[in-house]
Protein backbone atom coordinates (compact mmCIF):
# COMPACT_ATOMS: atom_id res chain seq x y z
CA UNK A 1 0.00 0.00 0.00
CA UNK A 2 1.35 3.45 -0.80
CA UNK A 3 2.05 6.32 1.30
CA UNK A 4 -0.70 7.96 0.58
CA UNK A 5 -3.52 5.40 0.68
CA UNK A 6 -2.24 4.91 3.85
CA UNK A 7 -3.13 8.82 4.80
CA UNK A 8 -6.41 8.42 3.30
CA UNK A 9 -7.25 5.21 5.57
CA UNK A 10 -5.97 7.21 8.56
CA UNK A 11 -8.28 10.01 8.16
CA UNK A 12 -11.01 7.37 7.24
CA UNK A 13 -10.96 5.50 10.50
CA UNK A 14 -10.53 9.31 12.45
CA UNK A 15 -14.02 10.75 10.94
CA UNK A 16 -15.69 6.99 11.75
CA UNK A 17 -14.00 7.52 15.41
CA UNK A 18 -15.47 11.01 15.69
CA UNK A 19 -18.70 9.75 14.44
CA UNK A 20 -18.39 7.25 17.07
CA UNK A 21 -17.78 9.67 19.65
CA UNK A 22 -14.65 8.83 20.43
CA UNK A 23 -11.97 12.01 19.56
CA UNK A 24 -9.22 10.33 21.32
CA UNK A 25 -8.88 7.74 18.86
CA UNK A 26 -9.92 10.40 16.30
CA UNK A 27 -6.57 12.61 17.53
CA UNK A 28 -4.62 9.25 17.03
CA UNK A 29 -5.68 8.22 13.68
CA UNK A 30 -4.88 12.39 12.74
CA UNK A 31 -1.32 12.30 13.95
CA UNK A 32 -0.39 8.76 12.54
CA UNK A 33 -1.53 10.22 8.92
CA UNK A 34 0.52 13.22 9.42
CA UNK A 35 3.44 10.83 10.47
CA UNK A 36 3.11 9.17 7.10
CA UNK A 37 3.25 11.99 5.38
CA UNK A 38 5.84 13.45 7.64
CA UNK A 39 8.49 10.24 6.85
CA UNK A 40 7.50 11.13 2.65
CA UNK A 41 8.21 14.93 3.24
CA UNK A 42 11.81 14.02 5.22
CA UNK A 43 12.60 10.97 2.95
CA UNK A 44 12.14 13.27 -0.18
CA UNK A 45 14.48 15.71 1.26
CA UNK A 46 17.16 13.07 2.08
CA UNK A 47 16.80 13.24 5.84
CA UNK A 48 17.63 10.05 7.30
CA UNK A 49 15.39 9.32 10.09
CA UNK A 50 15.45 7.02 12.74
CA UNK A 51 11.93 5.48 13.03
CA UNK A 52 11.03 8.21 15.07
CA UNK A 53 6.86 8.27 16.11
CA UNK A 54 4.66 10.68 14.48
CA UNK A 55 4.29 12.77 17.99
CA UNK A 56 8.27 12.85 17.34
CA UNK A 57 7.78 13.72 13.63
CA UNK A 58 5.41 16.32 14.41
CA UNK A 59 8.02 17.94 16.97
CA UNK A 60 10.30 17.82 14.05
CA UNK A 61 7.93 19.85 11.54
CA UNK A 62 7.01 22.07 14.18
CA UNK A 63 10.58 23.55 14.25
CA UNK A 64 11.18 22.98 10.96
CA UNK A 65 12.36 26.45 9.35
CA UNK A 66 11.61 25.76 5.63
CA UNK A 67 7.87 25.25 6.59
CA UNK A 68 5.78 27.68 6.59
CA UNK A 69 4.17 29.12 10.06
CA UNK A 70 0.81 27.73 9.53
CA UNK A 71 2.03 24.31 8.88
CA UNK A 72 4.12 24.85 11.41
CA UNK A 73 1.41 25.59 13.90
CA UNK A 74 -1.06 22.77 12.77
CA UNK A 75 2.18 20.52 14.00
CA UNK A 76 2.25 22.61 17.21
CA UNK A 77 -1.76 21.72 17.98
CA UNK A 78 -1.57 18.19 17.19
CA UNK A 79 1.41 17.90 19.61
CA UNK A 80 -1.05 19.19 22.40
CA UNK A 81 -1.74 17.02 25.55
CA UNK A 82 -5.31 16.64 26.76
CA UNK A 83 -6.46 18.42 30.05
CA UNK A 84 -7.89 16.03 32.70
CA UNK A 85 -11.19 16.47 31.05
CA UNK A 86 -9.80 15.34 27.94
CA UNK A 87 -10.19 18.35 26.27
CA UNK A 88 -7.57 20.26 24.68
CA UNK A 89 -6.14 23.74 26.23
CA UNK A 90 -7.39 25.58 22.42
CA UNK A 91 -10.29 25.20 20.19
CA UNK A 92 -8.91 23.34 17.41
CA UNK A 93 -10.25 20.90 14.88
CA UNK A 94 -7.41 18.49 14.77
CA UNK A 95 -8.33 16.59 11.53
CA UNK A 96 -9.08 19.48 10.00
CA UNK A 97 -5.49 20.55 11.08
CA UNK A 98 -3.81 17.39 10.14
CA UNK A 99 -5.37 17.15 6.58
CA UNK A 100 -4.11 21.31 5.95
CA UNK A 101 -0.91 20.03 7.28
CA UNK A 102 -0.36 16.47 4.98
CA UNK A 103 -1.48 18.41 2.00
CA UNK A 104 1.09 21.23 2.67
CA UNK A 105 3.96 18.80 3.02
CA UNK A 106 3.23 16.99 -0.20
CA UNK A 107 2.94 20.28 -1.81
CA UNK A 108 5.92 21.27 -0.38
CA UNK A 109 7.54 17.44 -1.80
CA UNK A 110 6.50 18.76 -5.12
Amino acid sequence: MDWQTQIQNEFEMAEQARARGNEGQARVCARRAVGIAAREYFAQRGQALRAPSAYDLLKLLAEDPLLPADLQQAAVYLTLRVNEEFKLPVDVDLLAEARKLCSGLSSENK
